[in-house]
This record gives structure tokens, sequence and C-alpha cells, in this order.
């Protein structure tokens, strides 16, 4: 006897050592785990990032576009033999081969001024030719130039371009922690995913074994005449069912965890064990409060100032291109000539030009009147779409709070039915192995408990779902009671 029991506590121990063994072999993950690699390590973050350094490098680009640019051009050598036509001092034209070699380079620093869309420069330019017939040499330049170029009554596009390129920014990083959030969602419904079908294979397993311990007894019935032959049937039958549910939901748990591992970027190759998100703060959310941070971080809110900004953009563009417009080009500096390079700069004379380039629209059959109308009834439309929007934007946050104050109780509701129904199908168990109760009976029992423990999960997946949603509406953490923010590592 002695050596029975030490040999049977040998085989209950190295039993339980395989057991735990086996469990340690699982990877087990929560909810935070599966958003957590989703939102650092999946493709999906990766395409997030490189959008938000391309929005990044358009912004740096427009921070350096206003201000001032030293710009080196030059000709080293420009070397011409050729023929072409000569005019002569009477003004007759002979052709003639010419044959030189020549050399430029201007020197210039250049400034847009974006609130009056002025340009102004400042440049120090040679010209030197070497004339390879006669064999001579001859140099020109401008030591020092100033110069502007001023629109009159035109289109300022600079002024305009500094209005919306700061929103295109903002907007591109409240989109950034919006998609970090969305991530975070479509981590959610990937988790809950694999969390139902594996909450379907654990009940399939238990089924299956629960059906294989009550034809065992039916067969032991069957033999004492205690069951009927309709009634063993409907067992064996069961059995069978419970098997086919079985490998459906194998296949299905097979799906879902690729489509996880997939998505989350998971290289681990061990079985997963999710775990039922328990953890839930049941807090009450003020829907003013959320609106007030949804109108603050979502992008939305830029969006529609920056949509009102371009229609009042097109239209001064509309108004300017069908007016009057004038361009004032004017420049002070001096030049010089001289048969030797430094000659250049030896008295150079006064250089001034002042130019006004007019254009006046006088005969366009109603075209000018037409595009200023045109985008008159567009700028009209955007304002009122944008208005509409609003009110969408802001009926939205409102009821995604109220859903989530109604979830609270739906989940306490389906946690009670889920543990009512697992007792009510254990005592129904019980009693249809003891003979008190028929298949018929066990089956609505087993369907009961499946049911509630289905609507148990979906209770769950609804209440985080939500949870996330009114994150993404808000961009606000209502936990720790501060806006979202995320840093990102390609920067």
């Amino acid at each position: 006897m002695q050596r029975l029991f030490i040999l049977l506590f040998v085989f209950l121990g190295g039993a339980g050592l395989l057991t735990a063994q086996t469990d340690t072999m699982k990877l087990t993950l929560s909810l935070e785990d599966v958003i957590d690699l989703a939102i650092t390590q999946s493709s999906a973050i990766k395409y997030t990032q490189n959008t938000n350094v391309n929005y990044y490098w358009r912004y740096r680009n427009y921070k350096t576009r206003f201000r001032p640019q030293l710009v080196f051009n030059s000709d080293l050598p420009n070397y011409r033999h050729t023929t072409q036509p000569v005019t002569q001092p009477d003004g007759s034209i002979e052709f003639k081969q010419v044959s030189n070699l020549s050399a430029s380079a201007v020197l210039s620093l250049n400034q847009s001024i974006p609130q009056l869309g002025t340009y102004i420069y400042a440049s120090t330019s040679a010209y030197g030719i070497r004339n390879l017939n006669l064999n001579t040499t001859s140099f020109s330049g401008a030591p020092f130039v100033i110069g502007f170029s001023q629109p009159l009554f035109g289109y300022n596009w600079m002024k305009w371009y500094r209005m919306t390129e700061p929103m295109v920014y903002d907007e591109a990083q409240k989109r950034f922690v919006e998609e970090i959030e969305q991530i975070s969602l479509t981590a959610t419904y990937r988790f809950f995913r694999y969390l139902y079908v594996q909450t379907n294979f654990v009940l399939a397993e238990s089924n299956l074994k629960n059906s294989n311990d009550n034809l065992r007894i039916s067969q032991t019935k069957r033999e004492l005449g205690q069951i009927s032959e309709n009634d063993y049937s409907r067992i064996e039958l069961s059995v069978l069912n419970a098997q086919k549910a079985l490998n459906q939901a194998s296949m299905e748990l097979k799906n879902a965890d690729f489509e996880l591992r997939s998505y989350i970027g998971l290289i681990e190759t061990n079985p997963l064990q999710l775990i039922i998100p328990l953890k839930i703060s049941l807090f009450d959310i003020n829907a003013q409060l959320a609106l007030q941070k949804a109108k603050e971080n979502r992008k939305e809110t830029t969006q529609f100032q920056r949509r009102l900004i371009n229609a009042d953009r097109e239209l001064a563009e509309a108004k300017s291109s069908t007016g009057i417009s004038a361009t004032l080009n004017g420049s002070f500096g001096l030049s010089n000539s001289a048969d030797e390079f430094a000659g250049i700069y030896d008295q150079p004379e006064k250089d001034r030009t002042l130019r006004v380039a007019l254009s006046v629209p006088i005969l366009d059959w109603g075209r000018s009147a037409s595009t200023v109308k045109l985008a008159e009834t567009q700028r009209e439309l955007t304002i009122f779409n944008v208005n509409k929007e609003i009110e969408e934007f802001d009926r939205e946050v409102v009821v995604q709070v109220e859903q989530f104050s109604l979830l609270k109780d739906q989940l306490k509701t389906a946690t009670e039915a889920d543990k009512v129904a697992e007792n009510g199908y254990t005592i129904a168990l019980r009693k249809f192995q003891s003979g008190e109760l028929t298949i018929t009976d066990l089956n609505i029992a087993l369907q009961e408990r499946e049911a509630a423990k289905r609507d148990y999960i979906r209770s769950i997946q609804a209440y985080w779902v939500a949870y996330y949603q009114l994150r993404i509406f808000t961009l606000y953490d209502f936990e720790k009671n501060g806006n979202i923010t995320y840093g990102n590592p390609m920067l």
C-alpha cells in the first residue's frame, strides 16, 4: 500500500508539473498588452508615424520659406563657337562667325514680406567675356543692387498661405493622436474577436466532455433498461454535435489567432491565452466636459476654421483675378564695365529702374462677374456645410457619452445573467446525470448558459469599445484627467 501511494503521488506530481509547464508555454495577454503591442510595433503604427513625419517636414519647409535666402548662380564657363546674325552700324545684318568664352556669377540675398506680398532682394554680379577671334577681354557687373517687386490690387498668396499652413500642421498632430487611438480601438476589436472565439472553444470543449460523460452514464442506464432508445439516440447525437461544434470553434480560433498576431505584429509562436478585462472603472462622464475637450483636441475644429478661411481665400483670388492688376518693380544700384575685372568696382555708375506693369480687363462677356459670383456661392455653401457638420459633431460626442453611461447598467445585468446561467447549467447537469432531468431540459440549460456567456463577453466588449471610441471623440483621458498625447520615435 505504501508503494502504491508513493507511485500515485509521483504520478500526480508529474502530471501537475507537466500541466504547469504547458501553462507556462502559453503567452498570456491582457487587453492592455495587446493595445501596447499594436501601438508600438504594428504595421499600422509605422504607417501613422511615417505620415506624421511627412507633415513635420512639410511644416519645417513652410517655416523656412519666408526666411532670407542667399543664392549663388553662375555660368563657369560658357563657350560658344557658331555663326549668327550681327547688326552692323548702318542697321544692316550680316552673318558672322562668333567664338567666345564667357563666365558670370550672381550672389543674391532674397527675402519675402508675406504681409504685403512684397519680394525684395540685394545682389552683386559680375560678367566677363573673351572674344577668341579678336583675342580681347571685357568685363561688366553690378557691384551692388537692391530691388523689389510689389503686386498692386493683386492676390497675396503668401498671406493666405501663412494662415492655413500652421492649421494643416495642427490637424496633422491631432490626427496622429487620433489614429493611434483608432489603432487601439481596432486592437480592441481584434482582442474581443479572439476572446469570443476562445470562449466558444472552451465552451465546446466543456460541452464535448460533458456530452461524453452523459453518454457513458446513459450506456449504463441503457443496459439497466432505465432509458429509452429515443433518449439514448438523442444523447449520441449531442456528442456528435458537440464534436462538430468543437471542430468549428477550433478552426475559427486559428483564424482569429492569425488575425490578431498579424495586426499587432506578434512574432512569438506560443499559444495565446487572453485574459477577460474585468478591471473596469465605471465612472461618470460630464457631457459638457467631453464636448469641450472634443472641440479643443479634435482635428475637426481646425478643419472647420481652415475650410472657412479657404472659402474666403478663393473669393479673394476670384476678385483679384477679374479686376485691375498691377505690379510695381524697382531697383537701385551701381554698375560698370572695364577691360579688367577690378575696373568694375572703380567709380561705378548709378543704375536705377522703375517699372509698372498694368493689366485692365475691358470686355470679357461677363466672365469676371460670374467667376466672383461662383466663388461667393461656394463660400456660402461652405459656411452652411461647416455649421451643419459642427452640429453633427457636437451631437455625436453627446450621444457617445450617453451610450457609455448606459453600458454600465447593461454590463452589470450581463454579469449577473452569466452567473445565474452557469449555476443553472451546473444544477441541470447534476440532475440529468442522476436521472431527475430529461436531455431536452439539459440542452435548454446548455443553450442558456452559452447565450449568457457570449452576451457577457459582448457586453464587456461593448464597454471597452465605447470607452476607446469616447477617447477618439475627445482625445482626452477621463481616468487620468488629461489630454492624450503620443511621441513619434521617428522624429
